[in-house]
């Protein structure tokens, strides 16, 4: 799992090192699409095909589709470290690999929680659960740290580093690995996995897509095919459900959603992905465009040092996933969960707060006070849907929540990017204008940049490109001012003194929106209900006692079928419950 994930994000911080070594740049014309489908394409795939290999996991075993899954993921990453070209072509080599091995990372998502979920009894299950989940978090920000290190080696070395592990931990689980869950045999759903797969791919397509610039507009909203492709995809995903409830044997059994601990969870862990993904988003921008180069970082540093500084996060999440997850075995996962969010919010707010040029310290303690919120979220909600679902349903209700967090980081990479790009596209024309016609630049000239859409600005600072060369290089301008004003523009902090106000007026719209987000997630969480863990038994004639906590049961004897319920005071033994059916609308009392 934590080389699923570290594998989401290695990428993101080594796509300069990885374009220079094909030899293609990423702000060329028309080669944008081959940066975003690079960065997209492996988080869509598992977005898109993480609850059918969940489904399939039921069917025919979730050991035998996670042992495929290290295959397939072992293979891409291979042939992704041997492209063989260059160019164009080895965009789209690495492109089409990258989505072979988001199969593989699908396969791996989808049924890793719901092994774990098969092992471990009730009252252990958040210990393991925690540690998984902290793995799959973790890795997103720990693959900034090893693409870092890795692209300053070589670029081949971001893809080669999974290759041992790989191989590695397919041996291990073909030879260590049993079968011990229980299966859900039967036909597989084709118009469900159809209808599913094709309405998310568009809408989340749709969605990178309306990142790029289109026509006068800075971003691609109004383009018909993104329209087109958020619409079409939203009404396939509700043909999906209408499918999936008359479905004998669904992909996915949308009556779970009836389930409340499970509906709210998966709500709460929607948001709190978005959020998450946004976070990352924006504080590498803020890193690798803004504050490295003030503090004197070369541009061609600043991705290795980002992810460096980025560190309190991960420590957070790495110190309260476990932990939290261990203690919600006990307690339960609202408290923990709930209130982690509501620090996660509490952190976009105290973002906001700071200058843009902070004081490290300061940065240091709020992203790692978000890592702590985060950890105390992650790793008990997802034990909480684990727990919710009939053991046969496990591996769907795993996909379903890997889908979730996955389909959550590209949504929130496609709008916060956008509701920064809006919040720019206010101010740094302006700006821009007038820093360069201070320091000779010709007002035609100035003006024609200043013109540009803000998204070549900002991916040119993602990048660790200098944003001001690589607007003013091609147009020969700098080669006719005199050499002080070269070296001021072309300079470390021309272009970050520049951006500052601008980029804090797009933080303000992101950060608030993101604060909305965890509220809402916050009070979804809240609103599961106590602790609930579902137990499925066989029938048995049993005889209601007094409950322990007080309130006597009726005591005429009846038969406890399965699939049974057990709340807080009744976990982790399911002799005898009280608690209500799973599938009603209420969920657990």
């Amino acid at each position: 799992m934590l080389m699923a994930t570290i594998n989401s994000s290695i990428v993101i911080i080594s796509l300069p090192a990885i374009f220079k070594g094909i030899k293609l740049n990423p702000l060329g014309t028309g080669n944008v699409s081959y940066l975003l489908w690079m960065l997209m394409g492996y988080m869509l795939v598992t977005a898109v095909l993480v609850v059918t290999f969940g489904r399939l996991g039921d069917m025919f075993g979730r050991v035998r589709i996670y042992n495929l899954g290290f295959v397939v993921f072992t293979v891409g990453s291979i042939a992704l470290a041997f492209d063989p070209f260059t160019g164009g072509p080895g965009a789209m080599w690495l492109i089409v690999w990258r989505l072979v091995q988001g199969v593989g990372g699908a396969m791996l998502f989808a049924n890793s929680t719901a092994i774990l979920t098969d092992a471990f009894p009730a009252n252990r299950r958040g210990m393991a659960l925690g540690i998984n989940q902290v793995a799959a978090i973790a890795g997103s920000f720990i693959g900034l740290i090893v693409g870092g290190l890795l692209a300053v080696v070589d670029w081949r070395a971001v893809f080669f580093v999974s290759v041992p592990i790989g191989i590695i931990g397919t041996i291990w689980s073909y030879i260590s690995l049993k079968e011990v869950g229980t299966k859900n045999p039967g036909k597989l759903d084709w118009p469900g996995n159809i209808t599913f797969a094709v309405g998310l791919t568009a809408l989340l397509t749709a969605i990178t897509y309306g990142i790029q610039p289109y026509g006068d507009s800075s971003t691609g909203w109004t383009n018909p095919w993104v329209l087109g492709g958020i619409i079409g995809g939203a009404l396939l995903l509700v043909v999906f459900i209408a499918i999936e409830l008359r479905a004998k044997a669904p992909m996915f059994n949308m009556r779970l959603f009836k389930i409340r601990a499970f509906a709210m969870a998966n709500l709460a862990g929607l948001l709190a992905s978005v959020g998450r993904g946004g976070l990352q988003f924006m504080l590498i921008i803020w890193l690798q465009g803004i504050w490295l180069p003030l503090h004197g970082y070369a541009y061609a540093d600043t991705p290795l040092w980002a992810g460096i500084y980025m560190l309190p996060i991960t420590i957070g999440f790495l110190i309260a996933g476990p932990l939290s997850g261990t203690l919600s075995d006990r307690f339960g996962a609202r408290l923990f969960a709930t209130l982690g969010l509501l620090i996660v919010a509490v952190t976009f707010v105290l973002l906001l707060l700071i200058p843009v040029n902070f004081d490290y310290w300061q940065f240091a303690l709020i992203t790692g006070l978000s890592g702590i919120g985060s950890g105390m979220f992650g790793a008990p909600n997802r034990t909480a849907i684990m727990n919710s679902v009939p053991a046969n349903q496990r591996g769907a209700a795993s996909g379903m929540a890997g889908t979730v967090q996955n389909a959550g980081t590209s949504l929130s990479i496609g709008l916060f990017f956008s509701l920064l790009i809006s919040g720019l596209a206010a101010s740094l024309p302006s700006a821009l204008y007038g820093g360069l016609t201070s320091h000779g630049v010709p007002s035609a000239a100035a003006q024609k940049i200043s013109e540009l859409p803000p998204v070549g600005s900002v991916f040119a600072a993602f990048l660790g490109y200098n944003p001001i060369q690589s607007l003013l290089g091609p147009t020969g301008v700098l080669d006719k001012l005199p050499a002080s004003d070269v070296a001021t523009l072309t300079g470390k902090q021309f272009f970050p003194e520049l951006i500052q106000g601008p980029f804090h007026d797009g933080l303000v719209v992101v950060f608030i929106a993101a604060a909305i987000m965890s509220l809402i997630g916050a009070i979804a969480s809240f609103s599961r209900g106590k602790k609930y863990v579902h137990v499925d038994t066989a029938p048995v004639r049993v005889q209601h006692t007094a409950h322990k906590h007080g309130g006597a049961h009726d005591a005429t004897p009846h038969t406890a079928s399965a699939p049974a319920a057990v709340t807080a005071a009744d976990a982790p033994s399911a002799a005898v419950t009280g608690s209500s059916d799973p599938g009603s609308a209420d969920g657990p009392k």
